[in-house]
This record gives C-alpha cells, sequence and structure tokens, in this order.
C-alpha cells in the first residue's frame, strides 16, 4: 500500500472544493474569524503603543521574523 503524503491531502481537498464549493465558503469564514481574533488580540496587547513595532518586537522575540 502506497503511503499518504500531504501532497495526497492537499490534491484530495482540491477535488472536493472543485465538486462542492461550499467547502470553500466555509473554509473562508474560518480564516475570517480566525483573522478578526488574531487582530483583536493584537490589538489590545499593542494599545496605545507603536502598533508596527511592537508587534515585531514581539514576533522577533520568537523567531518567527
Amino acid at each position: 500500500m502506497k503511503p499518504i503524503t500531504n501532497n495526497d491531502y492537499v490534491e484530495l481537498y482540491a477535488r472536493k472544493l472543485r465538486d462542492d464549493n461550499s467547502l470553500f465558503i466555509q473554509q473562508k469564514k474560518l480564516l475570517e474569524a480566525q483573522f478578526k481574533g488574531s487582530a483583536s488580540l493584537f490589538s489590545n496587547w499593542f494599545a496605545g503603543k507603536d502598533f508596527k513595532t511592537e508587534a515585531r518586537k514581539y514576533l522577533h522575540k520568537r523567531d518567527l521574523i
């Protein structure tokens, strides 16, 4: 039996999206909700400060940039 790779899952998901467009809408809503939640969290953390500078410092400390 051939092992399943990440590419196999990507291909399967792409086929499912092609066949059922409602999955795309559901995925888009999830991503938008996560984006809004993250934006709100960071805005609260850095309220009253230079957001861009503070966000870069935070991400740099965690080796994300």
